[in-house]
């Protein structure tokens, strides 16, 4: 079956622009017709690499040479609004990396441009690819686990502790996630829209309520490495109540010693539990169901390999399939963070014990 041709620019050239342009290219009939970047030398590296025909320092640059279907959004978080909107305006369909925005109001502006635009709009929540996520929400959604009661999600990460992803003290790709000066909402902002996702997407309903309390841990003299103040949070633990009165904990740090980058839930319903995990890149899902639960036994669960985020939104694209995470999700998700930080900052009292 031929498949409709679809001609992709890349906006942004970073790090991460890379894995796009790479698992973009292997998809049949899409064609990486352009890059983005305000940094010459940068972006001509980038669509060489790429073998990129056209190159642009603006979006405006861009969209007035039109010749493309589709975009993929790869700048640094504070940047996302200001380019995502004048393509949406262009009526040209979008992936966006998370998260959406840097606060609810931007959120909220981009979801309602792109329903507004009737394009294909969709947030790289990458976990949604984790296997064991998607065959734990069909259970949910299939009562397999009755009524959701309680739920624990963490998501853990050690490199303040140990350099197995580079030397977080002197490499400015580590340093800035540690200052607010430089765009940095921590480890809240980092991952927190993961967790949060990755626990209320399975569980399949909205989130009530939440609260929240951050924290800050000294790792320099002065806290302060060069031009990087290192204000940023480091670990956030939420208490999250659902719709149906379900109540939970979140929690997201850098200082997991023993893990590089691990994702687990585990959620209890009147009929049964369930454990959802991304530990050392392998998806695991396992369950607790009559008639095991009067012996607590606990078995695992097969699950079938997905579409990656980029297969699924070219699939949309072609009517093909649904996009989702959209933008709608993606605003859902930085309500609950700007929740969570107003929460820190104005409720965050405790009482001494």
């Amino acid at each position: 079956m031929t498949r409709k041709p679809v001609r992709l620019l890349i906006l942004g050239t970073g790090g991460m622009a890379n894995n796009h342009a790479e698992a973009f290219a292997k998809i049949a009939g899409v064609t990486l017709v352009a890059g983005i970047d305000t940094r010459p030398e940068q972006l001509k590296a980038f669509c060489d690499k790429h073998k990129i025909a056209n190159g642009f320092a603006s979006i405006q640059e861009a969209i007035a040479w039109g010749e493309f279907d589709a975009v993929t959004n790869v700048t640094p978080d504070a940047a996302h609004f200001v380019t995502t909107m004048p393509v949406l305006a262009a009526g040209k369909h979008i992936l966006c990396e998370k998260p959406l925005a840097t606060n609810e109001k931007d959120a909220d502006a981009m979801a309602a441009a792109a329903a507004k635009a009737g394009v294909v709009n969709m947030v790289n929540l990458s976990y949604r690819n984790v296997a064991a996520l998607q065959a734990g929400a069909k259970m949910v959604r299939d009562g397999t686990l009755g009524t959701i009661r309680h739920f624990e999600a963490s998501y853990l990460q050690s490199w303040l502790t140990q350099p197995a992803w580079g030397h977080w003290d002197r490499e400015s790709q580590w340093l800035w996630r540690l200052s607010s000066k430089h765009g940095s909402k921590g480890v809240l902002g980092d991952v927190g829209i993961h967790i949060l996702d990755f626990a209320t997407f399975v569980a399949g309903q909205a989130v009530q309520e939440i609260s929240c309390r951050l924290a800050t841990f000294p790792k320099a003299p002065g806290d302060r490495i060069g031009d990087y103040v290192l204000d940023a949070n480091d670990s956030a633990t939420m208490q999250v109540v659902l719709a149906n009165g379900a109540l939970g904990t979140v929690a997201a740090t850098r200082f997991a010693s023993g893990h590089l980058n691990d994702l687990r839930l585990r959620l209890y319903g009147d009929k049964g539990g369930l454990e959802v995990s991304w530990e050392k890149n392998v998806s695991r899902l396992r369950a607790c169901l009559e008639p095991d639960l009067q012996k607590a036994e606990w078995h695992d669960i097969d699950t079938p390999v997905l579409a990656t985020i980029y297969e699924r939104f070219i699939a949309a694209i072609r009517g093909e399939g649904v996009a989702d995470p959209d933008f709608a999700r993606g605003a859902a998700l930085q309500r609950m963070l700007d929740r969570a930080e107003q929460s820190s900052v104005q409720l965050g009292l405790s009482l001494k014990v």
